[in-house]
């Protein structure tokens, strides 16, 4: 990260303190829900109980982590962040908050997640947290998103975490069924990304992150969106396979699947023309289509008898 971009925000914020607002956006908040609740999947579906204090701290643990890395990833891509249309008003670029302020949230609130969640849960869970703010804060952000097409590919392994965490945080163990709700977000994970980078690409290339439109090119990103999803449908059927999901998820899966696969095969055989509707249709629907899934694995863990 150059010394401009560590700077930025730094020159452009307003004297005194940031608001309690602007500092709760530099969180990231929809993609805490999004951690918080495929958490609280992972709690449900594990064998076992958790005392209901334990259990919230555990989410409060994870919804805090996941705060904690977001605010670095603003830190380091405050540069960034304040060329790309769809960043501009994060509180970093709109000067809102110093750079220099994201960072000490981000190191306090990672640290004192991490702490409290081994402390009062096990060391397992916390161990895992520490391993996703890490691997999403450093390994993605500082070096895989800037270095290699394969940036989500490799980096999606941090939000595919959570469920893993919750699991853990009740059991104490992980076995393949946490395997398995995470290697549903992993492989999720790149063609919701990639159908975004699609209509984006010019604004990647601008700033210099390799996403695979621009360094693959756009035909090749469909292509590699269509494959991921053929590859992400058995692996989704896969709670209902293995007994921990039945047929209250796995008959909704098989439509969900049919329709995903539909529309990466419809922005896969349309070429450029009509590319961008294509892509955001396919973007909107697979945020839809992870929330789903996962409401009815939620539901099935609440409700064991349905199965």
């Amino acid at each position: 990260m150059s010394d401009t971009a560590l700077d930025i925000g730094s020159e452009q914020a307003h004297d005194g303190f940031s608001s309690a607002s602007d500092l709760f956006q530099l969180l990231k908040p929809r993609v805490m829900s999004l951690v918080v609740f495929t958490a609280l999947v992972g709690i449900v579906l594990a064998p076992g109980d958790l005392h209901p204090i334990l259990g919230f701290t555990a989410l409060l643990c994870i919804a805090v982590g996941a705060g904690a890395s977001g605010a670095l990833n603003m830190w380091y891509d405050a540069d960034i962040d304040a060329v790309m249309r769809r960043t501009q008003t994060r509180p970093i670029p709109r000067g809102a908050v110093t750079a220099r302020e994201a960072l000490a949230l981000g190191i306090a609130l990672s640290g004192a997640s991490v702490l409290l969640l081994g402390l009062a849960v096990n060391w397992l869970a916390a161990g895992l947290l520490a391993f996703t703010i890490f691997f999403y804060a450093v390994i993605y952000t500082m070096w895989l998103k800037r270095w290699t097409p394969q940036n989500i590919v490799i980096g999606g392994a941090a939000g595919a975490l959570p469920p893993m965490i919750g699991w853990a945080a009740v059991t104490g163990t992980v076995t393949v069924e946490p395997v398995v709700l995470f290697a549903i977000i992993f492989l999720w994970t790149p063609p919701h990304f990639w159908a975004l980078s699609l209509y984006k690409a010019e604004e990647y290339a601008g700033v210099g992150v390799p996403m695979l439109p621009v360094v693959a090119g756009k035909a090749a990103t469909r292509r590699q969106i269509l494959l991921y999803s053929l590859v992400m449908a058995p692996v989704t059927l896969l709670p209902w396979g293995l007994g921990f999901a039945g047929p209250v998820y796995g008959v909704p899966a098989l439509v969900l699947n049919a329709i995903f696969i539909g529309l990466a095969a419809k922005l896969w055989r349309g070429g450029d023309a009509g590319e961008e509707p294509a892509a955001k249709r396919l973007f909107a629907f697979s945020i839809l289509y992870l929330f789903i899934l996962y409401a009815l694995l939620l539901v099935e863990g609440m409700t064991p008898s349905l199965g």
